[in-house]
């Protein structure tokens, strides 16, 4: 089993690029496509590709998630029928409540590199470039 990142490249190479819609970032991919056909050619053997989607990459969801998201939507849809604008959903426990974009972004949000979930992201072999 090979597992590569739509980013990489071979030495030398260049990023495989689907496409690029003006103001959006470039949309990578293809590059498990290419290396399949490569190690074909090389081992006479048959290789086969899967792309992850956003279900395999984060897991099943667990019933807190899922009533998270069903808050989420209604709220958001609230906000929509009492004219709100400009605002985000967020979850202040218990409580889902909107906040305005202008606060949300007011200031770069942290998470300390002592922090229990950085901890846990390292543990499962996650590098922060360090």
């Amino acid at each position: 089993m090979v597992v590569v990142a739509e980013g990489a490249k071979a030495v030398n190479g260049s990023v495989s690029v689907l496409g690029k819609a003006t103001g959006q970032a470039e949309k990578l991919g293809g590059v498990g496509e290419k290396l399949a056909r490569e190690l074909q050619e090389r081992t006479g053997k048959e290789a086969r590709t899967v792309v992850l989607g956003h279900l395999l990459r984060g897991g099943s969801p667990t019933s807190f998630d899922r009533l998270v998201a069903l808050r989420f939507g209604a709220a958001a849809v609230r906000a929509l029928e009492e004219g709100r604008s400009a605002v985000m959903v967020s979850l202040r426990p218990p409580t889902v409540c909107y906040e305005p974009l202008k606060t949300a972004i007011q200031r770069m949000k942290m998470v300390s590199l002592d922090s229990d979930t950085v901890a846990t992201a390292r543990d499962l072999g996650i590098c922060f470039g360090d």
